[in-house]
């Protein structure tokens, strides 16, 4: 299913991190002036800056819970988005950097939001958001027919569903024009791909490329050619895709063979759990999550995890594209 880069190991040599006692990065994000933001499960978003110092923009507790970042996404006006990945509910809300919360969406078709995945927005300004699974717990969905994520568009029409049906729905990204919307189904193993209609709506779903043993896609970025480039969980891989053909390679890899073949037993038979997901085994890498590309150049790929307290870094072969919120400074 996918060609391994001779020097998919050896990388690991190259890679420093960036971050200081983070609670649970998932999402990562960068901008052109040096600045960093990751989710934290502190209740908010880390702000690493330029000149290597940290901050942390905490959101107030609400109706009795804390806020737990999952994907984050930074606004024109440097308010921050939070997909608010709860035990049994989930939202997405607007966090000010002096720490005033903001809902932006808790209910959808009449019933509250589950856990929330991951928050973006395009140039148009729109509101992108996915829902991994309706499965109570949320690990239920760690199963080859989960089938239930989706993904919803918020904007001046309101709230909808504009694609159901997914394989645990993970990060989205848009291509250069922002009329492809890709898609990572983490459980269904597959990217996805879909047409954007200029109200918002999405056409029929796609298959980009399917994944086999070992793949768990979460993280989703473009670089400037077009390519996509994921991140797969429990593997702790960062896999190139060719969106025309499909063609998968590994390009860097940290992962113990024989306890990725404990996890994909577990995931064949319908077993897969949290400790699948907590118990990885790696030299280097603590379960990437993201890849945001970054630096002066773009070239730099800052790797969101779900076990570290820290952000790896890794220079990249190609840049990426500037994301809309690339000249958001400060």
């Amino acid at each position: 299913m996918h060609k391994i880069d001779p020097l998919a190991s050896e990388r690991l040599s190259g890679i420093v991190h960036v971050g200081e006692a983070l609670n649970r990065p998932e999402c990562v994000l960068c901008t052109r002036a040096g600045h960093w933001y990751s989710a934290d499960w502190r209740g908010g978003v880390a702000h690493g800056l330029p000149d290597g110092s940290q901050r942390l923009v905490l959101a107030p507790v609400r109706d009795g819970r804390a806020m737990r970042p999952n994907g984050i996404a930074l606004l024109p006006g440097g308010d921050f988005l939070l997909a608010d990945l709860g035990e049994t509910l989930g939202g997405v809300f607007r966090l000010s950097r002096d720490g005033e919360l903001t809902t932006v969406v808790e209910r959808i078709g009449g019933s509250d939001l589950p856990p929330t995945n991951f928050v973006t927005t395009d140039s148009e300004g729109r509101i992108w958001f996915t829902v991994s699974t309706r499965r109570v717990p949320r690990a239920l969905g760690y199963r080859a027919d989960c089938d239930d994520g989706f993904v919803a568009v918020h904007d001046e029409r309101g709230t909808r569903i504009v694609a159901d049906g997914l394989g645990y729905t993970n990060e989205c990204v848009f291509d250069a024009s922002g009329t492809t919307l890709f898609v990572n189904e983490t459980f269904g193993r597959r990217t996805s791909r879909f047409d954007v209609r200029g109200d918002g709506s999405l056409g029929p779903r796609e298959t980009v490329t399917e994944y086999g043993e070992g793949m768990f896609p979460d993280g989703l970025a473009v670089d400037e050619r077009g390519g996509l480039w994921v991140t797969s969980i429990v593997s702790n891989r960062v896999v190139s895709v060719d969106p025309s053909s499909g063609e998968q390679t590994v390009w860097l890899e940290d992962a113990e063979p024989a306890h990725l073949a404990d996890v994909e037993l577990a995931y064949r038979q319908g077993t897969m759990g949290r400790p699948h997901l907590d118990g990885i085994r790696s030299r280097v890498l603590r379960n990437i999550s993201s890849l945001a590309f970054g630096g002066t150049d773009l070239r730099t790929g800052y790797l969101g995890c779900l076990l570290g307290g820290r952000i790896a870094q890794v220079r990249m072969p190609v840049a990426g594209l500037a994301p809309v919120h690339w000249r958001v400074d400060g």
